[in-house]
């Protein structure tokens, strides 16, 4: 427990930095409401729909392959450190994931969802 005292003491630290500034914020900044200022901007303009609109499913659909394929990605640094201790098994049990990542970029690149309109 000894050796994660300094790092748990870190993560308390910047706690209570973090909160302070919050709190000097809340506790110092100017407060003065205004209905102008409550209006939402767009470059000068007045909004022409409300700004809870919805959304493309299409754009959610690409932000979670974005994640899905970023994590594959990161699991080939570690693997690509240890290659040469772990010698063919690493080799061949890569070459399944990668294969098995290879299968879901087809299928959906076959359903048609990579498609932008």
């Amino acid at each position: 427990m000894g050796a994660y005292a300094s790092i748990i003491l870190m993560f308390a630290m910047v706690a209570v930095m973090v909160g302070g500034m919050l709190l000097a914020t809340h506790l110092l900044g100017p407060k003065r409401p205004n209905p102008i200022k409550a209006q939402p901007f767009e470059c000068g303009y007045f909004p022409k729909q409300s700004p809870q609109g919805r959304f493309a499913i299409k754009f959610y659909i690409v932000a979670i392959l974005f994640i899905l394929f970023d994590v594959d990605l990161a699991f080939l640094f570690p693997w690509a450190v240890a290659y040469r201790e772990l010698g063919l098994f690493g080799l061949i049990e890569m070459t399944v994931f990668l294969g098995m990542v290879g299968v879901g970029l087809f299928y959906v690149w076959k359903k048609g969802v990579l498609e932008w309109e």
